[in-house]
């Protein structure tokens, strides 16, 4: 039975409700709502005209209907009084196709359907910058490796520690919080946990470091590469498979604790990397981060070659235990909702299809990674992925055409927009042509 978000007002206090969704470019969209108006938006949703965000909408299009999914539901603990809730998408009576919660929920009926559930844990880092954007937040943190310093951690005690304790009060169980490995960067890690929840607890994250980073008088940022220096900001995700309560990847017997199946999950991954490249990677940017050269700190932590090994952050895909695959693709813009799907789709695909993900490789890829012969790599930027994307026979199979059409079609409305303006880098370059 569905919970009425009315009453839990009533007993929690709550006096309004963001009801909010995620566009297709990872845009977090809402509308503040009273709570003595909630119960109409839990029966009807909230209206938003759909072309004003990143949906395939037209102005002409009817109102898109934000139904709160009481699940969801975070009250701020900062902010008692409001609630935070996660909405799933509707126009006309039907479910927005491209929607991104709609689209991951897709994929989990899916492995539900064969008894499956996805449990993954994400790796958020971000940079604190300046409240124009346009430099790191601590002047002093300059030294050129970084991680884990922990003076520069401790100068930000009080504010990493805000959403620290916001997240035990939520019941997150976070565990750990660390200067990265750029000046500026950090992560916070929370325990894994169904691949839902866990997607909405991202969209939810951003949204917290965001405001306390304005609190305490920053600009937090989760773009991939701000500083062409620095090393760029990923969200790796941990995934297992479960069913029945037991982790189906797990096998003592295997290859480094892992199982057949497991194996071809990754297969199905590693099958389709580069074709889901504009998923994991959705920006213009991502691809300074992918293709970076040496950082400051000496290396990038990023991949650009689709290979896998064991507990080795060399590789797009590490085994650190054998329970789980971290896949370290995806970047600080990937979508909360769509980054997982197209896990999960792949995941299942390879299932399907007993893909084998070929051999893996223990060595170091920075250092020896032009030994490797026929390697596939990733595509070089937003254009070769989205064409990738778009003649993807995996995709489309696994998402429907809908979807497919619709995020390349805005996404290559981004790219051409982006072709538009000339850079500094140009105009450095070619003024004297």
């Amino acid at each position: 039975m569905t919970a009425d978000l009315s009453k839990i007002a009533a007993e929690r206090g709550i006096k309004y409700f963001l009801i909010s969704y995620v566009d297709l470019f990872g845009f977090l969209r809402a509308k503040l709502a009273p709570a003595s108006a909630i119960a109409g938006m839990q029966k009807n949703g909230a209206g938003f005209a759909g072309f004003a965000s990143h949906l395939d909408h037209t102005p002409a299009h009817s109102d898109t209907l934000a139904v709160p999914d009481p699940a969801s539901l975070i009250q701020l603990p900062w902010k008692p009084e409001v609630g935070w809730v996660a909405a799933d998408l509707y126009c006309d009576g039907v479910e927005v196709h491209d929607a991104p919660r709609a689209v991951l929920k897709k994929q989990i009926a899916k492995a539900k359907a064969l008894g499956y559930q996805l449990k993954t844990g994400v790796e958020c880092e971000f940079f604190l910058l300046t409240k124009d954007g346009k430099s790191i937040a601590d002047p002093a943190d300059l030294y050129p490796k970084p991680c884990y310093d922990q003076q520069a951690l401790m100068r930000q005690y009080d504010l990493i520690t805000g959403i620290c304790d916001a997240m035990q009060t939520l019941g997150w169980k976070p565990y750990q919080n660390d200067h990265e490995d750029a000046n500026g960067q950090f992560e916070m890690n929370w325990e894994y946990d169904d691949v839902l929840l866990t997607a909405d607890r991202h969209t939810f994250f951003k949204y917290m470091v965001k405001t306390f980073a304005e609190e305490a008088g920053y600009r937090a940022t989760f773009m991939p590469k701000p500083f062409n220096g620095l090393t760029g900001s990923g969200c790796h995700i941990h995934a297992s498979l479960w069913k029945g309560g037991v982790n189906v990847f797990e096998d003592p017997k295997g290859e480094l604790g892992l199982s057949p199946l497991a194996y071809n999950f990754l297969g199905g991954v590693i099958h389709s990397a580069a074709q889901l490249c504009a998923l994991f990677n959705p920006t213009v940017n991502s691809f300074k981060r992918i293709n970076a050269p040496r950082t400051v700190s000496g290396a990038s932590w990023s991949p650009n070659t689709i290979t896998y090994g064991g507990n080795n952050r060399t590789h797009m895909v590490r085994i650190p235990e054998p329970n789980r695959f971290e896949f370290r693709i995806l970047d600080g813009a990937t979508n909360p909702y769509l980054g997982p799907a197209a896990i999960l789709m792949a995941g299942l695909d390879g299932i399907e299809n007993k893909r084998d993900p070929g051999k893996r490789l223990d060595i170091d890829m920075y250092a020896e990674g032009y030994k490797i012969e026929g390697a596939p790599k990733l595509p070089l930027n937003l254009l070769d992925a989205l064409r990738m994307f778009n003649k993807s026979e995996v995709a489309r199979a696994g998402f429907g055409d809908r979807f497919v059409d619709s995020y390349v079609k805005l996404k290559m409305e981004s790219w051409n927009d982006f072709m538009s303006h000339a850079t500094e880098w140009e105009r450095l370059h070619t003024l004297d042509c």
